[in-house]
Order: structure tokens, then sequence, then C-alpha cells
């Protein structure tokens, strides 16, 4: 999974970088700051894996990663190629799914690049490039299936689509808002939309509203309506506070937390809303080698499933021997879970589960 950081210069984006991934983003008080992306990639915490490590002793432990990337500050007229622009386009198509951090605290002695703070004003001035970006997109690729229709009368419908969401692109709102069936998204897989993107709007609060509760912030509960508003996601956040827990061993982490009112890190809830985002689970596999944690698709068939450990082991795929995590952990061993008859034989149709612990068997 890989979230591009996005935000308008000077809203706190490279600080919560760092303090999420402690990679030494250089982080100042000026536009631009940030050029080139930084990348920054961190374990998923997992604590069915810790205990199958603890279980199997392996000589290898792997959990799953998130990368996180750092993209340039954004300023009206990206789509046209103003300050950072076209080169901020360019590296938010990488991504899988946007954090948009967004500035709800005031301090004087940090510029806003427009001189005022209003979380509306600067979410819909990155939505609007994004959007502007689209448009272009589509009129090009409405042109191209108008050619080809000329052809393949059955493209008319396709046709159709397109120009009812390039309308609806230009009257402001973002393609995530626009509703669409699987046939409709299938024709955008060509042309991959910036503001189709999954978003998790990061409200970045000061130090004493987050400690004081988000419910009485306005700056935060404006983020909020907007998010629902796009059936995007919305977590608040101190990038201040984050920067602090950053370097502290996990006792004083636990304590500074449960201070705060809360049981995990900014970087946990962060991971947690990016799987739930871009529908994403884990599987397991676990022996005296190795215990590793794999990143599925919810919805994933076992053979496609297997293909992430290695392609020979979906080409021939013969079975999955599975196993749910808390039955293995309730039996102590893999032997004693075949002996309940907990362990299942599953084919080539099994979905896969969150935590299904997993032997695949095949023959190329």
């Amino acid at each position: 999974m890989k979230l591009g950081m996005v935000g308008l210069p000077n809203v706190g984006k490279s600080t919560l970088f760092n303090a999420l991934t402690n990679a030494g983003a250089e982080s100042a008080n000026y536009p631009f700051c940030t050029i080139e992306p930084n990348i920054g990639i961190v374990s998923v915490p997992d604590v069915r894996l810790e205990k199958l490590r603890d279980m199997y002793k392996p000589e290898k432990f792997t959990p799953a990663t998130l990368e996180f990337v750092d993209i340039a500050g954004l300023v009206k007229g990206a789509s046209k190629g103003e300050g950072l622009g076209n080169k901020f386009l360019a590296d938010i198509r990488e991504v899988d799914a946007i954090v948009h951090v967004v500035r709800c605290f005031e301090n004087d002695n940090i510029i806003h690049v427009d001189g005022s703070i209003d979380p509306k004003r600067d979410i819909e001035t990155i939505d609007l490039e994004l959007i502007f970006s689209d448009i272009e997109l589509l009129e090009r690729r409405i042109d191209r299936v108008k050619k080809a229709m000329k052809g393949d009368k059955s493209l008319a419908e396709q046709v159709e689509f397109l120009e009812v969401l390039k309308a609806h692109l230009e009257n402001g709102c973002s393609a995530r808002a626009f509703k669409m069936d699987d046939e409709q998204r299938e024709w955008l897989k060509e042309t991959p939309l910036l503001s189709l993107k999954p978003v998790i709007y990061a409200a970045n609060l000061s130090d004493d509203d987050f400690a004081a509760g988000v419910e009485g912030c306005a700056n935060y509960l404006k983020v909020c309506d907007i998010a629902k508003e796009q059936g995007a996601a919305v977590m608040p956040i101190c990038a201040r506070l984050e920067e602090e827990i950053a370097d502290m061993d996990d006792e004083d982490k636990k304590m500074f937390l449960a201070d705060l009112g809360l049981e995990i890190s900014g970087l946990d809830r962060m991971i947690s809303e990016g799987y739930a985002l871009l529908g994403l689970i884990s599987f397991l596999t676990a022996g005296p080698q190795e215990v590793r944690a794999w990143t599925i698709k919810r919805g994933t068939k076992a053979p496609q499933a297997a293909g992430k450990i290695h392609s020979d082991f979906e080409k021939g795929f013969i079975r999955a021997e599975i196993v749910s995590y808390d039955d293995l952990v309730s039996c102590g061993s893999m032997n004693a879970a075949k002996e309940k008859g907990l362990v299942r034989s599953e084919g080539k149709e099994y979905v896969m589960h969150d935590g299904d612990v997993t032997l695949f068997r095949f023959n190329v």
C-alpha cells in the first residue's frame, strides 16, 4: 500500500511525514521545502504476527509494510504548471490513496500560503487542481472514444457516461462523489483520475485543541462535513505531538497516549484507516523458516493470494490448507489444529479471509 501525503505548503505535511516514518525529510517554514518526494516505509503493526513469531521462533520475521510518499506542496494553478504543479500531479498518480493534510491550527509564526486558516478553502484549492487535471484527461479520452465509435457503435454508452462525468467535474465536484457502477469503473481504468483516488483527510490540530477533544474544534468539524459529502475518511491528528511520540520507547509512548485518552498512535490509526479505505486484509504464513503477513484486497481468491508469494504458486495452484489465526493459537500448534479438524483444504474458488494462516500446495 502506497499513501501519498499532499497538502498546501506549510500545513505540517512534512512534519507529520517525519513523525510517522522517522525518515528525516526536511521540514522548514517556507513554501516548496519538499521538491522531490520523500519516501518512508513502515511496518504494519499486527499482534497476530507477533504471537506467531513467539510460537514458531522463525529464522525470519516479515510484517506487511506501508509506503508513505511526501509529495511537494501545491498551489493554485498547479494543473497549469504553476509552482511545482506538474511534478505534484505526476507523483500523485503513482499512489494508491491520498492522505490530504489540512491545517486546522492557528500559529502566527508559521506562514500560511493564503494568509489565513480556512480548511474548506484549502481543501477546495487542491481538489480543484486535481479536477482540472482530470477534465483535460477526460476530454482527450472522449475524443479517442468518439473516433473509435465510428467503427463501433457499442461505444456510444461509454461516450455518454464520460461526458456526464466531465460535466460533473466541471461543476467543481470530485470523481469520488460521482456514483458509478462496476462497468463504468472498468471504463475509467484507462483514464486514472486523480480526484477518484480514495482520500483520508488528516486534520492537523494544535496541541491544545487535540488534547481538549476534537468535538469543540470548529476547523476540524468543517473537514468532517466535507469528508462526509465526498465519502472520504477523516482523522484528527497533531503533527507536533506525533513528532514527540516518534522518539519515545514503547512504555513512554503508551503512557503519553493514555494521558491523551488514546490507545494507539497516529501511525497506527493512519494504517487502520488506509486498510479500511482501500479494502485491504492480511493473510499469514507461518513456519520455522519465516512468519510473514501478506496484504491483499478483500475478496481475493486463493490462487491470486498465492500469486502474491510467487507467480508459480498461482500458475500451479492445487489447494490451500487454511486454519484461522484464532483456532491455531487456541490449539497451540498446526498439528493440534489438524487433529481437531480445524485445518481446511480449500480450492480455487475460496475467498481469503483476514487472518487466514495458509499453506499453499502447488505444482509447476
